[in-house]
């Protein structure tokens, strides 16, 4: 029988040969990695370093039997282009909340469907040639982030286009000075015919139910935030006989337009009361309202000419341009549909938007090429 010492013994031989071959093994495999790098044979060995690959290359050796190692580097210089959040042909609840948040700016009139078709692409093209965007009707960060800034999560109602009403701000029973321009704003737009009388009656409820019905407001005949901002934003400020059932003034003559309106045959514009005249020799011939571009820039003050007319056609997507009078460098006069039915919520890039159609026609026949232009604020 063995002694556990013997034993003992035995097991430290064993140990020792066991870290001797080890050694053996890792002094074998320097001196084959050693000859690896100093070979004068063809080949490559290769390390991965971050940011790029290095290779040791290994070239054939010269005539007088010397060879070097070369070591390059390559790596990516240019990003990729960043692809789209959304595009054509995408569905799903994020294309649900794209066409929500752009419905609630206007850009998108349809139901919401999250689908993006057609439709959506030319809204999301729309709205990012009108705030400097390269128009490519693809949704990427950049134009995610702009539209985000400018509108507010939907609601699952807005995404499923259930109509959803606010608290009532006015409603029938109601009376007082905000009534009273409730009726007046809606007289302007021809909704209320009736006089003004600060009392919300049944008059006055069939009409905000018929101006929320053509809105696409949830038509309670009472009279919301969402209701009020939408009105406000399609009508000006009611003058005082507006509010009080006194005839309208007259109108404006020579002694209060500027020397600029009172010689020969003018457009005359005033951008602060949102006015366009059309004058001669300081008479006033014709009154319309004015929407001006806010954005990428508004119409330019200063005297100009007519020097192009043209009855129809459209650009920047959104906005008819029938009977158009171009007065500076594309800078037109024209009817808006957009101007018609939304009033003052949007505006075109450096135009005078009118939005009666029947008087900008007559306009347009009326006025010449050579006619002066001219535009300014009171």
């Amino acid at each position: 029988m063995r002694s556990r010492a013997g034993f003992a013994d035995g097991k430290l031989v064993a140990v020792g040969v066991s870290l001797a071959v080890v050694l053996v093994a890792t002094f074998m495999g320097a001196l084959i990695v050693s000859g690896a790098l100093s070979s004068n044979g063809s080949g490559a060995l290769n390390i991965a370093i971050s940011g790029g690959t290095q290779t040791l290359d290994e070239t054939e050796s010269g005539s007088n039997g010397e060879g070097g190692n070369d070591v390059t580097e390559s790596t990516s210089t240019e990003s990729p282009a960043p692809s789209p959040v959304y595009a054509l042909g995408d569905s799903g609840d994020g294309v649900r909340e794209l066409q929500a948040r752009l419905r609630q700016i206007q850009w998108y009139q349809s139901d919401v469907t999250g689908e993006f078709d057609d439709t959506t692409f030319e809204a999301v093209q729309g709205f990012q040639a009108k705030r400097g965007l390269e128009p490519t009707g693809e949704v990427d960060e950049t134009t995610w982030a702009n539209l985000a800034d400018m509108t507010s999560a939907p609601t699952e109602d807005e995404k499923h286009n259930r109509l959803a009403a606010g608290p009532p701000i006015l409603g029938p029973g109601d009376e007082g000075d905000h009534v009273r321009e409730l009726q007046a704003r809606l007289k302007q737009i021809g909704w209320f015919e009736d006089e003004v009388t600060g009392t919300y009656g049944l008059v006055t409820a069939d009409a905000v139910q018929g101006f929320q019905t053509k809105r696409g407001i949830a038509a309670t005949s009472e009279v919301d935030e969402n209701t009020w901002d939408v009105l406000v934003g399609m009508t000006r400020t009611p003058t005082d006989a507006e509010l009080n059932n006194e005839p309208p003034e007259p109108p404006a003559t020579s002694s209060g337009l500027p020397d600029e309106c009172m010689t020969g045959r003018v457009l005359c514009i005033d951008k602060s009361e949102q006015v366009l005249r059309w004058v001669t020799d300081g008479d006033v011939n014709l009154t319309l309202d004015a929407r001006f571009g806010t954005e990428l820039g508004a119409a330019r003050e200063g005297s100009f000419e007519v020097y192009w007319k043209r009855r129809q056609g459209s650009f920047l997507f959104d906005t008819d341009t029938a009977y158009a009078l171009f007065f500076d460098d594309g800078q037109a006069i024209h009817y808006s549909a957009d101007f018609d039915e939304n009033g003052y919520n949007d505006s075109q890039l450096g135009s005078v938007n009118v939005r009666d159609e029947d008087s900008m026609a007559q306009l347009f026949d009326d006025v010449d090429l050579g006619d002066q232009v001219y535009v300014y604020r009171s």
